[in-house]
């Protein structure tokens, strides 16, 4: 599993943050790691009912709910659409607004929060020549922005699409004068929503000028036709032109406000401040008050989704499963079993 990607590594700057406010340890749960304790080792030890154990990827998240029993737990939720439910008494906590309604709406009976992913300091606008026209990202990109977009930009303007590891993104971003993204497709293809999709907003703390897909938590901060453009609007034409045309009269904007500011870890640090203060309490009354809402208690609409989700198993998912992995097929199962 990569580390540097996604949220794992928002995972780890959150970490970082909250070792600030409280004491906090990473822990592995597959495999050992001499280097991070190992969740089963941490579980024998007595003081563990007074820990809380977050945990955040998707796939494993009901089997880790299950494993860690009535301890304190918490579900920190970025990518929406796995299919699992979450009982009552494991609050959960939203990396985007969007994924914080789509709990409010599957998790009624829950303690929701908001808590942002944080984006460094170095992603600032540094006021230099940018000798980059059009930025690409290719991990996450579709196929009409790489396979055509990418192609007709190429003859009218220089364009730098990136498909590795870069140490220093926000040196590059500062050397850009657009940055294009269009997630929609790669998070259709996988069922699932992007969870909270920074690139942009780093690019737009950079000075670029943001061209980008404005789906699921795109839509937290990007506000097309103020401080970003949508992409693939329209036709293949319509794009270029309006691309072309921010290139041919860009120009360096002096910022009066950090379009990043709710996502510095001054601002995410507060927040985390004002959520653990709300989950003890939670768990302090959920061990005088341990009988929850009836899981059963479930407005029409969700009782209909849950029967649906509960039918067998179709055959065209079931055929695939012996070329799975484990984890994967632990999920399908969650996804049709509950």
């Amino acid at each position: 599993m990569n580390i540097e990607s996604g949220g794992h590594l928002a995972q780890v700057r959150l970490l970082e943050i909250a070792r600030r406010v409280a004491p906090a340890h990473a822990v592995v749960y597959e495999n050992r790691d001499v280097s991070v304790p190992f969740l089963d080792d941490i579980l024998q030890q007595a003081d563990t009912a007074s820990s809380i154990f977050i945990i955040h990827w998707g796939p494993h998240v009901p089997d880790l709910i299950h494993r860690l029993g009535d301890r304190n737990v918490v579900y920190l939720s970025y990518s929406t659409g796995y299919g699992f439910n979450v009982p009552a008494r494991v609050p959960i906590i939203a990396g985007s607004r969007h994924t914080l309604a789509y709990w409010g709406e599957h998790a009624p009976d829950s303690l929701i929060y908001y808590l942002p992913a944080m984006i460094s300091e170095e992603f600032t606008n540094r006021h230099q020549n940018r000798d980059i026209d059009v930025l690409v990202q290719k991990r996450k990109s579709s196929r009409y922005l790489l396979e055509e977009l990418v192609p007709a930009l190429q003859l009218h303007c220089s364009v730098t699409v990136l498909d590795s590891w870069v140490e220093d993104l926000a040196a590059v971003f500062n050397r850009a004068k657009v940055y294009l993204y269009d997630s929609s497709e790669y998070w259709a293809q996988h069922g699932l929503s992007e969870g909270f999709g920074l690139p942009p907003l780093e690019a737009l703390a950079c000075g670029c000028t943001v061209f980008s897909s404005i789906n699921d938590a795109l839509s937290d901060y990007l506000d097309p036709g103020f401080n970003c453009q949508k992409l693939h609007t329209y036709s293949l034409q319509y794009d270029l032109k309006r691309i072309t045309s921010v290139i041919r009269d860009w120009q360096d904007q002096t910022q009066e406000d950090d379009p990043a500011a709710e996502y510095r870890r001054q601002a995410v640090e507060r927040r985390l401040r004002d959520i653990l203060s709300g989950l003890n309490d939670f768990f302090d009354h959920q061990r005088l008050d341990p009988t929850a809402f009836p899981a059963g208690d479930l407005s029409p609409g969700q009782a209909n989704a849950q029967s649906v989700n509960k039918t067998s198993v179709p055959k065209s998912v079931s055929g695939i499963r012996r070329f799975l992995p484990g984890f994967v097929k632990k999920w399908i199962k969650s996804l049709w079993f509950g």
